[in-house]
């Protein structure tokens, strides 16, 4: 499917990223010229072979590479030369990264999105979070009107980061004039393009198929699908309706138990050992003590979150897929890299 484009060029940030590589595939797939920045030029390779799996070896080829990173001002405004557009969807990850987070993202997206407005990008979109709109109430769905206030804890450093950015983003926008979108997923899964790298979200699927853990803990999830929110970020930089708007991006609430079964259910073979049976609260806040994952999720014990993605779907014709096929996608391609690892 090639979309009319007259050959637009859009930079995507962190091409390395999980959801970044979806979104290349997805730009080239519509006939645009892709750039992506990378830390090091030595990454380019990986790019291409991971983005080829779905793309093929001649249109991954044609993408471009630039060398920036999130805490130096080196090379951003090269990379947004030229460019019609500007995804950013490059932050760090809140394990194995070993850097200030909340400082890494708020520098990271000034630096990108004000290179973007020197440049003169037609616009930029925003990969923020779905945290950034939670009401704080179990009740009441978080839309786009809902701003959360940053926490200031050390164990919701990765939370405040995305809060923080985002605002961050909007006054930046508002004192240069840059025309901003902002799409705010909440927790992906699917398919990972490459071979994983990190732990990423896709871990707590893994974890599952692996049997690394004897019961799963009473925590959910929005889930949905990493390959429709690459999908939401090019709705969100082409339609004119998009402009200055924020979009949550969510699919279904599940418990982990419930994807735990989903798995046993439809990969019989391959999930049949995975376990099902909830973990005792008081287990997992002790267990937290020491496990900085748990640690960090420990607030989310028995609580469900509503997201009301309508926006996206009645403004942007944002159709996302079954979460249950998400979760079957996942732990598929999980089984696949496992075996061939």
């Amino acid at each position: 499917m090639t979309a009319s484009n007259d050959g637009e060029t859009v930079l995507v940030t962190g091409g390395t990223g999980y959801l970044a590589g979806w979104v290349i595939a997805d730009l080239l797939q519509r006939g645009y010229q892709v750039r992506t920045t990378v830390r090091s030029l030595d990454k380019a390779q990986q790019v291409r072979d991971a983005v080829s799996e779905q793309t093929g070896g001649q249109a991954a080829a044609t993408i471009e590479f630039a060398a920036a990173d999130l805490l130096s001002d080196d090379g951003w405004d090269e990379a947004t030369a030229g460019a019609d557009y500007v995804l950013h969807t490059a932050s760090p990850m809140p394990f194995g990264s070993g850097v200030d987070l909340i400082t890494t993202a708020r520098e990271g997206t000034c630096r990108v999105l004000g290179a973007a407005a020197r440049a003169g990008v037609r616009r930029a979109v925003l990969t923020s979070s779905g945290v950034t709109a939670d009401t704080g109430d179990p009740d009441t769905p978080a839309t786009e009107t809902t701003w959360t206030a940053p926490s200031g804890t050390p164990l919701r450093a990765y939370p405040d980061s995305k809060i923080l950015a985002e605002r961050d983003a909007w006054d930046l926008a508002a004192a240069t004039g840059l025309e901003l979108t902002a799409v705010l997923p909440t927790f992906m899964q699917g398919p990972m393009l490459g071979a994983p790298n990190r732990p990423g979200t896709v871990e707590i699927i893994r974890r599952l198929l692996a049997r690394e853990i004897p019961a799963v803990p009473n925590i959910g999830w929005n889930i949905v699908d990493v390959r429709d929110i690459a999908e939401l970020h090019i709705l969100a930089m082409t339609s004119p309706a998009a402009a200055g708007q924020r979009y949550l991006g969510s699919g279904s609430f599940l418990w982990y138990r419930q994807i735990a079964r989903i798995l046993r259910e439809k990969l019989p073979d391959e999930a049949a050992k995975v376990p099902v049976r909830t973990m005792p609260d008081l287990v997992v806040k002790l267990l937290a003590r020491r496990n900085p994952q748990l640690a960090m999720v420990r607030s989310e014990l028995g609580r469900t979150r509503l997201v009301d993605s309508g926006k996206a779907r009645t403004q942007l014709g944002w159709h996302p897929r079954p979460t249950e096929q998400t979760i079957v996608d996942t732990a598929t391609a999980l089984i696949g890299q496992s075996r061939e690892g």
